[in-house]
C-alpha cells in the first residue's frame, strides 16, 4: 500500500477548515453534497509531533489531491488534550452538528470513548491514531475502522522477534492508560508464548510524566535482557534519552520501542537511538512503490 495512514480520508474534494467545536453557519451546515470531516487529535501534548498539526495538514493534502469529484469537503479540527471527557464532548457536538466522520484520535482511552459515541450516533469513525487492539476486539463496533497499526501487530512483530533473537526476559515501562495496558498485555503474551519471561513492570501517570529515571532503575534491577517501552511519542523519546544517559544499552540491555515513528528517531539522533528495536507499519522509502 502506497498511502500513509492519514491519507485514509482521501474520499473527498476541496475543503476549508474551522475551529473544532464551534458551530458553522446554518447555510453551510445544510449545504448539499458536502462531506464533513473532523480531525480530533493531540495538538499540544506528547503526541503532537506524530499527530497534531501534521495530521491536520495531511488530511487537507489528501482532500486536495483527491480532486473534484462532484462534492465538497469541510475539514475541522479540535484538540482532545488526551482526555476522554473532552474527546467525547467534542465528538458528540460534531456529530450533532452534521460532521460525517471523525478521524485520527491518538490516545486509546479517547479513541475507545469516541468509538462509543460514533456507534450511538451511527456515524463513521476512522481511527488512525489509537493503537489498542480492543477497538477490533471487545470494543469493536460496525461504525469504527481501525487503520494501520495496533497493539497486537506491534506486540507480535517486536516481541516475538526479540525473544527469538535471545531477548527472553522482559521488564515493561508502561503508560498507565488504555494504550499502555493493551501494549504491555499483548507483548507479554507473545513473549511468554515464544518461551520468554516477564520479570516485572512499572506504570507511570500519563500524560504528566517526563522523568523516567526511577522506572529505568527498577528495570535495571530486574536484570531483564529487554526493557519494553509500552508508550509512544514524547514519552518514548524521553525514556530512550534517559536510558542513554544511564548507559543502559552499553551494559547489554536492549530497548524495545513498541510504538515508534521515524520523526521520533530523528528527534533522538543516531548516537542516542542506535541499537533500538522497533516495528514500523509504513516506511516511505521501503521500495520503489
Amino acid at each position: 500500500m502506497t498511502t500513509t495512514r492519514r491519507n485514509v480520508i482521501a474520499g473527498a474534494a476541496a475543503g476549508g477548515a474551522a475551529l473544532g467545536g464551534l458551530p458553522w453557519r446554518a447555510a453551510r451546515a445544510q449545504a448539499a453534497n458536502t462531506i464533513r470531516i473532523g480531525v480530533l487529535n493531540d495538538m499540544s501534548g506528547p503526541y503532537r509531533d506524530i499527530s497534531g498539526p501534521y495530521g491536520l495538514e495531511c488530511t487537507r493534502q489528501a482532500v486536495q489531491e483527491f480532486g473534484n469529484r462532484g462534492f465538497n469537503v469541510e475539514v475541522i479540527n479540535a484538540d482532545h488534550q488526551n482526555r476522554p471527557d473532552i474527546g467525547v464532548n467534542i465528538a458528540r457536538q460534531w456529530y450533532d452538528q452534521g460532521v460525517d466522520m471523525i478521524l485520527d484520535v491518538p490516545t486509546s482511552s479517547v479513541g475507545l470513548a469516541v468509538a462509543n459515541i460514533a456507534r450511538e450516533k451511527n456515524k463513521a469513525y476512522v481511527n488512525t491514531g489509537s493503537a489498542t487492539s480492543d477497538l477490533t476486539g471487545p470494543a469493536c463496533t460496525p461504525n469504527t475502522v481501525h487503520w494501520m497499526y495496533d497493539t497486537y501487530m506491534l506486540a507480535k512483530s517486536t516481541g516475538g522477534a526479540m525473544v527469538r533473537a535471545g531477548g527472553d526476559s522482559w521488564f515493561f515501562i508502561t503508560a498507565d492508560y488504555a494504550f499502555g495496558h493493551a501494549l504491555e498485555r499483548d507483548t507479554a503474551n507473545f513473549v511468554r508464548n515464544a518461551g520468554g519471561r516477564v520479570m516485572g513492570q512499572v506504570r507511570y501517570p500519563f500524560p504528566a510524566t517526563t522523568d523516567f529515571s526511577s522506572f529505568l532503575v527498577q528495570a535495571q534491577a530486574s536484570r531483564a535482557k529487554v526493557i519494553g517501552m509500552a508508550n509512544a511519542g514524547a514519552d518514548t523519546i524521553n525514556t530512550v534519552k534517559q536510558a542513554a544517559e544511564f548507559g543502559i544499552t552499553r551494559r547489554g540491555v536492549k530497548l524495545a520501542a513498541l510504538l515508534m515513528f521515524l520523526p521520533d528517531v530523528h528527534a533522538l539522533g543516531l548516537q542516542t537511538a542506535q541499537g533500538l528495536i522497533l516495528t514500523e507499519s509504513f516506511y516511505w522509502d521501503l521500495n520503489d512503490r
